[in-house]
């Protein structure tokens, strides 16, 4: 059985940190893509990052780039975690974080995401 399950979320103010958590597991998905991706109250989830199965390749949307982070650790074979440290929070990154997997390629397309966790809040205060 699939399972994502992210964790970190929370209430920081303006300038503070945060880092978020994805545990997946139930597939191979260091074969996966992994990526974040947010969805604001009264907007449509958007593209935050993206890293290859390896690791090896990152992608930012332009809003976070210089201040998020994507990471993965592949080492464990039954959970597959998946990092992102957030630096410099602003109001505007208020949003409900999603961490989903994408089998096929390296994508920022949430259509190509086959798997999905439920989601962390996380609230910056000004």
């Amino acid at each position: 059985q699939v399972q994502l399950t992210e964790s970190g979320g929370g209430l920081v103010q303006a300038g503070g940190s945060l880092r978020l958590s994805c545990a997946a597991s139930g597939r191979t998905f260091s074969a996966y893509t992994m990526g974040w991706f947010r969805r604001a109250p009264g907007k449509e989830r958007e593209f935050v990052a993206s890293i290859s199965a390896s690791g090896g390749r990152t992608y930012y949307a332009d809003p976070v780039k210089g201040r998020f982070t994507i990471s993965r650790d592949n080492a464990k074979d039954t959970v597959y975690l998946v990092y992102l440290q957030m630096n410099n929070l602003q109001p505007e990154d208020t949003a409900v974080y999603y961490c989903g997997t994408a089998p096929m390629a390296f994508t920022t397309d949430d259509k190509m995401y086959m798997y999905w966790g439920s989601g962390t809040q996380v609230t910056v205060s000004s």
